[in-house]
């Protein structure tokens, strides 16, 4: 069986592979989520404390979480569920999962350490890497730093460093997203405005349209009448 393992604080991993069935028994009947000692790995493992991530089994289906089985299953699935990527809006499809139960199928199984032990691993825990890019929101910018309303994100935003051999060095920085300034507010001042006058010159407009309407209506109502009396004037005078 091999294993993936990764460290979340260095951002690195390690894999091994091991073949000793005496040393996977450990992990048998265990579900996704469970942790466990990492002795069973080795000495240079020792006090070290793993969850299990993941997997896969040996013909590379993998393991889905709450699928309380020891082997596969085909689960009808749809958008947002985990093993799955929709191509279609509205789209279900069957597709075979592994179950959450370690079992003598897995191929591959990930760990994630929980707790560091006392020995350094090689590869794993002996270089940290710093995350490269910070955060981009303004919100987030503002809890990284413990920034108050007021205070300008843009003064704070993490800026890297690109040298190169012959040519002066240069910084790149990302665009702040969601960042409130004057400009926008201004925009959206005018954007309110711009809506409040077109409703108000909409109202204006069926105003005078119903005015005209009701000129017109009341210029015919008076031709027919002078119509009717006229009609009757000429019936009175033939008779």
């Amino acid at each position: 069986m091999k294993f993936n393992i990764s460290y979340p604080e260095t951002g690195q991993q390690k894999k091994l592979e091991i073949d000793d069935d005496k040393q996977l028994n450990v992990l048998m009947d265990r579900k996704m989520g469970t942790e466990i000692e990492g002795d069973f790995l080795g000495d240079e493992f020792k006090g070290y404390i793993f969850r299990i991530s993941g997997g896969n089994d040996k013909q590379g289906f993998t393991m889905k979480q709450g699928v309380l089985v020891k082997g596969r299953v085909r689960l009808l699935l749809k958008k947002g569920m985990t093993n799955y990527r929709p191509r279609r809006t509205g789209e279900r499809k069957r597709k075979s999962v592994r179950g959450s139960i370690v079992g003598p199928d897995i191929g591959v199984l990930a760990l994630k350490v929980v707790k560091k032990g006392d020995n350094e691993v090689v590869g794993l825990t002996d270089a940290p890497r710093p995350n490269q890019l910070g955060p981009k929101r303004a919100n987030k910018i503002r809890k990284f730093f413990g920034l108050e309303k007021k205070d300008d994100p843009r003064k704070y935003v993490i800026r890297r460093e690109i040298v190169k051999e012959g040519k002066k060095t240069s910084y790149k920085a990302p665009k702040i997203q969601r960042l409130v300034t004057e400009l926008r507010l201004r925009r959206k001042r005018i954007v309110k405005q711009a809506k409040k006058d077109r409703w108000e010159n909409s109202k204006k407009a069926h105003a005078d349209y119903d005015k005209v309407v009701a000129e017109y209506t009341k210029e015919q109502k008076a031709k027919r009448e002078k119509a009717r009396a006229e009609e009757k004037e000429r019936r009175k005078s033939s008779a």
